[in-house]
C-alpha cells in the first residue's frame, strides 16, 4: 500500500504546503469542536444543576461562536485539501498522457483503448479524490480519537477504560475489512476497463455491426461486461453490509456501557456527576461519527491503491523506444540501409535476415501476398518498432541512434487506413507543419488530387471533419492523408497502400504529381496495383518475412517461375492494354494491402 503513494509522490510532493496548511486549519477545527463537551457540562452542573441561569446565555453564546469557528476552519481546510489533491490530480494526468505519447506502436497492440480511457478518467480520479479528502478524512479520525481520549481520560477514568476496552476491537474489524475489500476493489477497476474497452470497441466499429446484423450480439457481449461489474460491485457491497452495522452495533454498545457505568457512579456518588456524564457521552458521541466514517476512510483508501496500481502499470512501463544518442541533424539526406534485419510480434516471426540499401532519391517498391511483413518493414524506418536484431540505419547512422523527433519530423508515412482529427481540412492538413500557409496547404492538396473535391465542401478548406474522417469517403481521407504528409516536405516518404481507396484514374493523376514530390526524395511504397511499381529502381518481393526476389520490374518478369510474374500475371491476363499505358510508382498486395502483419 505505501508502495504505491512512494512511487507516485513525485506528483504530490510539490504541492505538500497545501496540505500542511490545510491540516493545521484541521487541528484547529478538531480542537474547537471539542470546547462543546466543556460548555455543555458546564451548563449541566453550575446553571441547570446549581440554578444560575444568569449564565446561560453567554454560555449559549460561547457554544455558538465556537460552532461558527469550527465550520469557518472545517470549510477552509477542506477547499485546501481540494486544491492539493486537484493539484497533484493535473500533473498526474499530464504525466499519464505524455507517457501513452512516448509508447510505441507494441505497447499500444497490447493494450485497448477503452482500458487507457479508464485508467485516465476513473482511475486517476479515485486516486485525486484520496489526496483531496481521504488523507484529511484520517488526520480527522487520529486528532478525534486522541483528543477525545484524553478528555474522557481527564473527566473519568473509568468510563475512558470502558470505550478503550472497544478500541481493539474496532482496530482489528477495520484490518480484516480492508484486506477483504483490496482484492475486490482492484476487480471492479479490472471489470470496468474491460466494460469501457468494449463500449469503445463497439462505437468505432458500429458500422460494420450494422452490416453484418450483430447488434443482439453485442449486446449480449455487452450485458456480460455489464454483469460482471455488477457482481464485482455486488462483492464490494456484500462486505460493506457486514462491515457498517457490526461498527453502529459497537458503537451503540458504548453507548449503552457508559450510560449503565456512568449512570451507577453519578447515583453512588463515586467522582461523577450528572454534567460530566452528558459531557462525557457527547465527547463518545463525537468520536462515534468519524469511527463509523473509518469505513469509507477504507473505501476511499482501497480504491486508491487499486487505481495507483493501475496508474502506476501505464506510467511504469518501459520505454522501449528511448533514444540512445540522441543524433539531431538540420536536413537528413535519405540513405537508408537494412542489415540482416529480424523482427518479431511475440513469439511469430514476421521478418526473417532481410538486407536491402536505398540511396537518397531512389524509390522502392515492396511486393507480397498479405502479410508478407511489408509494412512491418516499412515501419521500423520512423521506428514505430525496434528489430530484434540486425539492424535499420538513416544516412548510415542507426535509428536507435537518432533523435526520435528529428527522425520522424523527416519521414512521412501515409497509411492504408488514415486517420483525420475532428477539426477542420485546414488543420487536418498541416497537422505535421502547424505554420503552413493557406496558400501551402492547397499546393499539397492539389499535388494530392484533393483540391476539387474540397473546394465543392460547403466551408471549403474550413470545412470540419467528422469523428475519424467519418463523412468523406474512403479515397477522399486517403488524398487529405497524402496532402499531410506532402506538406511535411519529408527526406523519406513511405506510401503504405495510399491509393487504394481511390479509382484507377485518380489513382493516374495522382501518380503523375507524385513523380515531381518524389524527385530527390527516397521512397518506399505498397501499392494495390501493379502498374505502379514499373518505374520502381528496386522492387522487393517478400515471401512469409524474407526477401525471395529483388530487382526491377523487367528484371523479375523475366524470373518466369517468380512469384512476382504470377501476380502479374493473374492481375494482368486481361488487362495487357491498360499496363502498357499507366505508369508510376509503388507495389502490390494481392489483397490490397490488408492487416495482420503486412
Amino acid at each position: 500500500m505505501t508502495s504505491v503513494f512512494r512511487r507516485l509522490s513525485r506528483f504530490y510532493r510539490p504541492y505538500l504546503w497545501w496540505l500542511y496548511v490545510s491540516l493545521a486549519l484541521l487541528v484547529i477545527a478538531t480542537a474547537l469542536g471539542l470546547v462543546y463537551p466543556y460548555l455543555l457540562k458546564t451548563i449541566v452542573n453550575q446553571v441547570i444543576m446549581a440554578g444560575h441561569y444568569k449564565e446561560l446565555p453567554l454560555l449559549i453564546a460561547g457554544i455558538l461562536v465556537a460552532a461558527f469557528l469550527k465550520d469557518i476552519f472545517n470549510f477552509l481546510y477542506q477547499y485546501l485539501g481540494q486544491v492539493f489533491g486537484a493539484k497533484s490530480g493535473l500533473d498526474l494526468r499530464n504525466a499519464l498522457y505524455r507517457k501513452l505519447n512516448t509508447q510505441s506502436f507494441s505497447y499500444y497492440d497490447q493494450v485497448h483503448t477503452g482500458d487507457l480511457m479508464s485508467r485516465m478518467t476513473a482511475d486517476l480520479d479515485a486516486f485525486r479524490m484520496f489526496l483531496a479528502f481521504g488523507i484529511n478524512n484520517l488526520v480527522n479520525l487520529v486528532l478525534t480519537i486522541v483528543f477525545g481520549i484524553g478528555l474522557m481520560v481527564s473527566m473519568n477514568g473509568w468510563l475512558a477504560l470502558v470505550i478503550a476496552c472497544l478500541m481493539p476491537i474496532l482496530a482489528v474489524t477495520a484490518v480484516r475489512f480492508d484486506g477483504q475489500l483490496r482484492p475486490t476493489y482492484r476487480r471492479i477497476r479490472k471489470t470496468l476497463g474491460t466494460l469501457n474497452s468494449g463500449v469503445q470497441e463497439t462505437i468505432m466499429g458500429m458500422r460494420t455491426v450494422k452490416s453484418f446484423a450483430k447488434e443482439d450480439r453485442e449486446i449480449i457481449k455487452f450485458t456480460d461486461r455489464n454483469d460482471s461489474y455488477f457482481d464485482a460491485n455486488m462483492g464490494a457491497t456484500h462486505l460493506w453490509k457486514k462491515f457498517f452495522p457490526f461498527i453502529e452495533f459497537i458503537g451503540n454498545f458504548g453507548v449503552v456501557l457508559i450510560l449503565f457505568v456512568g449512570g451507577l457512579l453519578v447515583m453512588h456518588h463515586k467522582g461523577l456527576n450528572l454534567g460530566d456524564l452528558v459531557a462525557f457521552l457527547s465527547v463518545v458521541w463525537s468520536l462515534i461519527w468519524p469511527l463509523s466514517n473509518l469505513g469509507f476512510f477504507l473505501n476511499n483508501l482501497t480504491q486508491a491503491v487499486a487505481a495507483g496500481d493501475r496508474l502506476l502499470e501505464v506510467l511504469e512501463a518501459p520505454d522501449e523506444l528511448a533514444s540512445q544518442g540522441g543524433k539531431h541533424e538540420a536536413q537528413i539526406l535519405g540513405q537508408v540501409e537494412l542489415e540482416r534485419v529480424t523482427m518479431q510480434y511475440g513469439a511469430e516471426t514476421v521478418l526473417a535476415d532481410v538486407s536491402l540499401t536505398a540511396e537518397p532519391g531512389e524509390t522502392i517498391a515492396l511486393v507480397g501476398l498479405t502479410g508478407a511483413g511489408k509494412s512491418t518493414l516499412v515501419n521500423l524506418l520512423p521506428r514505430f518498432y525496434d528489430v530484434h536484431s540486425g539492424s535499420v540505419r538513416i544516412d548510415g547512422v542507426d535509428v536507435r541512434e537518432w533523435d526520435l523527433q528529428t527522425l520522424r519530423n523527416q519521414i512521412s508515412v501515409v497509411f492504408q487506413e488514415p486517420f483525420l482529427f475532428s477539426t477542420t481540412i485546414f488543420s487536418n492538413i498541416a497537422y505535421g507543419n502547424p505554420s503552413a500557409t493557406m496558400e501551402d496547404v492547397r499546393r499539397a492538396a492539389e499535388m494530392a488530387d484533393a483540391a476539387e473535391f474540397i473546394e465543392r465542401l460547403p466551408e471549403g478548406y474550413y470545412t470540419l471533419v467528422g469523428e475519424r474522417g467519418l463523412g468523406l469517403s474512403g479515397g477522399q481521407k486517403q488524398r487529405l492523408a497524402l496532402a499531410r504528409a506532402i506538406l511535411m516536405n519529408p527526406s523519406v516518404l513511405i506510401l503504405d497502400d495510399a491509393t487504394s481507396a481511390v479509382d484507377m484514374e485518380t489513382e493516374y493523376k495522382i501518380q503523375q504529381d507524385l513523380e515531381r514530390v518524389m524527385k530527390g526524395r527516397t521512397t518506399f511504397i505498397i501499392a494495390h496495383r501493379i502498374s505502379s511499381v514499373k518505374r520502381a529502381n528496386q522492387i522487393l518481393v517478400i515471401e512469409q518475412g524474407r526477401v525471395v526476389q529483388r530487382g526491377t520490374h523487367d528484371e523479375l518478369l523475366q524470373q518466369t517461375g517468380g512469384l512476382y510474374r504470377k501476380i502479374f500475371d493473374m492481375q494482368f491476363q486481361d488487362f495487357e492494354s491498360v499496363t502498357q499505358s499507366a505508369s508510376g510508382f509503388g507495389g502490390i498486395a494481392v489483397s490490397g494491402g490488408g492487416g495482420g502483419h503486412e
